[in-house]
């Protein structure tokens, strides 16, 4: 899974010819804003891996709409779908654990991990048309890539040096070319941290564990500025993708303890919730504003997803016109040096 402590199916944590499936599900999108609010409805359409039909993660997206993710709870078959329904498999060599791609770039560079057969974790970039590489941050013992920027020059993921399970000691960071920077470091005081997302800016995103409690508080790290932030009236967030827009993605737990899919935009909080999701992860998010997870039904069954945004026309300019200022406010700049291949 995406961890193996927090389930996002899991996210430091929820195909052969494949299809996706036909008939689109809508949900309409509410919106929590200090100033007017504008409701947003967002087309989602499933995708069901035909060789895992009962569970199925989308996780990540690029510029160009190509898909990445996997199938089978217990052994992860990693993949790449490009719309409609070509679907090919991506899956490190040797791994019997499985595969999970999580983050593919504009050029098709794709991140994520593996899990070796002596049940060790560890992270992988591949880059389009080439061989899979480890990348494992020096010293440790379990490492995930969770995300990797539009051109491929920075890394976001997390460590552990001490748990070979990867439950404890969780440590997010981020990577360009072969430079670690601890962003745990950065953090507020916490059990567990991850780094999920980055944009081309060098914007990461995440979550930490709030000690002494099972919940968590997402992240976004500008220029080693942390800001942590929740969704209004959840009791935890966890923030696991960002787009070139500033625009962040993830999922919030209720005070009834149900768990939904959010969009931030600017701090305007939209929740994403395909119909007949029992609980909802939004794991990616593409420049577009088309987003990527899963949900559960009520069957249990776990169905990737990806949703396409219908802003209102009336709200169109207002949504642009203010991602605009976000954008330029949240910009930086990063020597930028791409992952060796």
């Amino acid at each position: 899974m995406k961890i193996s402590m927090f389930d996002h199916g899991a996210s430091g944590g929820l195909r052969s010819r494949l299809k996706l499936a036909s008939g689109a599900l809508t949900a309409l999108a509410l919106a929590w804003t200090a100033g007017p609010a504008h409701a947003v409805t967002y087309t989602f359409q499933n995708i069901i891996d035909p060789l895992n039909p009962t569970f199925t993660q989308a996780l990540g997206i690029n510029t160009a709409g190509t898909i990445v993710g996997y199938g089978n709870a217990t052994i992860f078959n990693g993949f790449q779908l490009t719309s409609p329904a070509s679907f090919t498999r991506e899956n490190f060599p040797g791994a019997t654990g499985g595969t999970q791609v999580v983050g593919i770039d504009s050029a098709g560079n794709t991140v994520g991990f593996y899990i070796n057969p002596d049940a060790t974790t560890h992270g992988f970039f591949k880059p389009a048309g080439g061989m899979f590489q480890t990348v494992d941050q020096p010293g440790s013992v379990f490492n995930q890539l969770l995300g990797i920027n539009q051109n491929g020059s920075e890394i976001a993921g997390y460590s552990s040096f001490i748990d070979v399970a990867g439950a404890t000691g969780q440590q997010a960071f981020s990577l360009i070319g072969t430079t670690y920077t601890n962003i745990n470091n950065l953090l507020p005081a916490n059990s567990n941290s991850q780094a999920t997302g980055v944009n081309n800016s060098g914007e990461v995103v995440g979550f930490y564990q709030i000690p002494g409690t099972t919940n968590f508080s997402a992240f976004i790290d500008v220029a080693g500025a942390i800001t942590s932030f929740q969704v209004p009236g959840a009791i935890s967030t966890q923030a696991l993708g960002v787009n070139g827009l500033g625009q962040i993605v993830g999922d919030f737990v209720d005070n009834m303890g149900v768990m939904h899919g959010f969009l931030d935009s600017g701090g305007v909080f939209t929740t994403l919730d395909p119909t007949g999701s029992t609980a909802t992860t939004i794991n990616g998010i593409s420049n577009s504003g088309t987003v990527v997870g899963f949900y559960v039904d009520a069957n249990g069954n776990t169905i990737g997803t990806v949703g396409t945004p219908i802003p209102e026309p009336a709200s169109m300019l207002l949504l642009g016109t203010g991602l605009l200022g976000v954008g330029l406010l949240r910009r930086r700049r990063r020597e930028a040096f791409r992952h060796p291949v």
